[in-house]
């Protein structure tokens, strides 16, 4: 009799547990869906067919190193809104005031949130690869999907840092517009380097060798996780300050 209590016991904590993360990832979808995310995915599916189709069309040949460069661009439009916008959300709807209420409670929520969104927009991405990889050219989709959000994570965890410091959604996207127009600027000079943002790993230059490369590919992309984990935690500290956030 002891052990059917238990059982059941266990096995109620593991459904409430198993509730409550459902919960609250209904919770935080419904916040990240909101306003104009989806029209972002639009955006970005759009982008990513009109882009095939100039090269389908304009260019004799294209490879891995093409449907990298294709993707991209719609996969950073995938977590721009939510990360740079994710701050006024909350403040405009005062749902940050009731997160600043509870100790600690908005690290939590921000936490799962900026998860779910690089998850959700792994997940797009992934359904995109699968669109090249029938409409343009075949490649291993799970790695190219893994290797695009690199660059992803970095930048939008760069977007929800600053998004701590400026606290505006539209001051936000004027600073990383900038910061984006100069890594693209510096990306030519660093291209050879591990220190390129916009490092291509299947764009591999002439002259160069391959396990010289992807020794490359490697470094950059620890910098760009090792980055991604400093914006990170920096924006969750910068939560700390209360005072600059309720006015």
């Amino acid at each position: 009799m002891d052990n059917s209590v238990k059982i059941f016991s266990k096995q109620s904590k593991l459904y409430f547990w198993l509730d409550l993360i459902f919960k609250m990832a209904r919770y935080n979808l419904k916040i990240i869906f909101a306003g104009r995310f989806i029209w972002f995915v639009a955006a970005a599916l759009l982008i990513f067919l009109l882009l095939s189709i100039n090269v389908v069309f304009n260019f004799p040949s294209y490879d891995s190193s093409t449907v990298y460069g294709m993707l991209l661009f719609p996969g950073l439009l995938l977590v721009f809104y939510p990360t740079v916008f994710g701050i006024q959300s909350d403040a405009d709807t005062r749902i940050l005031e009731i997160l600043f209420g509870i100790p600690n409670y908005r690290y939590k929520v921000w936490m799962v949130r900026l998860v779910m969104i690089f998850l959700l927009t792994w997940f797009f991405l992934y359904l995109f690869c699968w669109v090249g990889y029938y409409g343009l050219t075949p490649f291993p989709v799970f790695q190219m999907s893994w290797q695009l959000m690199f660059p992803v994570l970095f930048l939008g965890s760069l977007a929800f840092l600053v998004s701590t410091m400026v606290k505006n959604g539209n001051g936000t996207a004027v600073v990383l517009i900038i910061i984006g127009v100069l890594l693209m600027m510096f990306a030519e000079a660093l291209d050879r380097t591990q220190w390129n943002v916009f490092h291509n790993p299947y764009s591999i230059p002439d002259k160069m060798n391959e396990m010289i490369w992807a020794q490359i590919s490697q470094k950059n992309r620890l910098f760009l996780a090792v980055s991604s984990i400093i914006f990170f935690l920096g924006g969750l500290t910068n939560l700390q300050r209360r005072e600059k956030f309720l006015k």
